[in-house]
């Protein structure tokens, strides 16, 4: 392919979609007290979950170094590519996307690389990241793939509700007491992230409550494309998608498994949907 995707690890795309549609991945780093891993190379999301549930302390994430772009890049350009679309995480979460930048402008990269702020996260970018690999596949040009990305970057949706107040907690966004008070009424928050930053959207008192909101925001947007379905190990994941049978576009929807970069903030048992409103 004369144009290749690029991505970062908050994308939450399977290992098995990474090979078959040629996307090169430069992950995050994840912090554990004074150990630090690669994210998914040192350390996988199975073993992210069961350090995290261990952990005193909300582990910490750092965006990938320049040099870490540069070397992908390169890489890619020595397998034929005459050009690069690197695709990151939302500007407004994490610094990743200037590390992609600084790689983008060196000398030291020997093929253009447009560099794209999706605005978004975990299979809100990943369903972008996939969009552009086909495109690539199908020969489109990098300006091509550039404009279908930035096109559905306007038209992504990302809704979500946690099921612990845990890691707010840990994460210093709220006190002991204020996180016990909220256990204790089994408060869930209600997240909406279409905009590239974290918004309360409002909390409810029980977990069928709160996963009812999210499955509204399907049920009353119309028609949309490339539908996720993403959890953080939620134990009833399977109840929640049964709850969606209704809905045409679940048929073809995915299910993904939201890692290590997006879980540390939102801790075990999040549940949420991505998709494209129909343009």
């Amino acid at each position: 392919m004369p144009v290749r995707i690029v991505t970062d690890s908050a994308c939450d795309l399977s290992d098995a979609d990474l090979e078959e549609w040629g996307i090169g991945l430069v992950p995050l780093s994840i912090r554990f007290g004074d150990e630090e891993f690669v994210d998914r190379t040192e350390l996988s999301t199975p073993e992210f979950y069961r350090r995290l549930a261990a952990s005193e302390h909300l582990p910490e994430t750092s965006a990938p170094a320049p040099g870490a772009f540069v070397e992908m890049f390169n890489s890619l350009a020595a397998d034929g590519a005459d050009a690069v679309v690197c695709i990151n995480l939302s500007e407004a979460l994490s610094a990743t996307i200037q590390s992609a930048r600084t790689a983008a402008e060196s000398d030291d990269v020997s093929i253009p690389v447009h560099v794209i702020n999706s605005r978004s996260v975990t299979g809100g970018l990943g369903s972008i990241v996939l969009s552009a690999a086909k495109a690539a596949r199908e020969g489109k040009s990098a300006e091509d793939i550039v404009a279908l990305a930035e096109d559905m970057r306007d038209r992504t949706r990302v809704y979500a509700t946690l099921d612990t107040l845990e890691n707010l907690k840990k994460g210093g966004r709220i006190g002991g007491a204020q996180a016990a008070f909220g256990a204790m009424l089994s408060i869930k928050p209600l997240l909406d992230l279409s905009s590239g930053e974290v918004v309360a959207a409002g909390k409810q008192r029980t977990r069928k409550k709160s996963l009812a909101w999210v499955r509204e925001q399907l049920e009353n947007v119309g028609e949309v494309e490339n539908l996720a379905i993403l959890h953080s190990n939620a134990t009833d994941i399977d109840d929640f998608i049964a709850t969606l049978s209704h809905i045409p576009a679940v048929a073809n929807a995915r299910t993904d498994i939201i890692g290590a970069v997006i879980g540390t903030h939102g801790g075990p048992g999040i549940i949420g949907i991505t998709y494209q409103i129909s343009g």
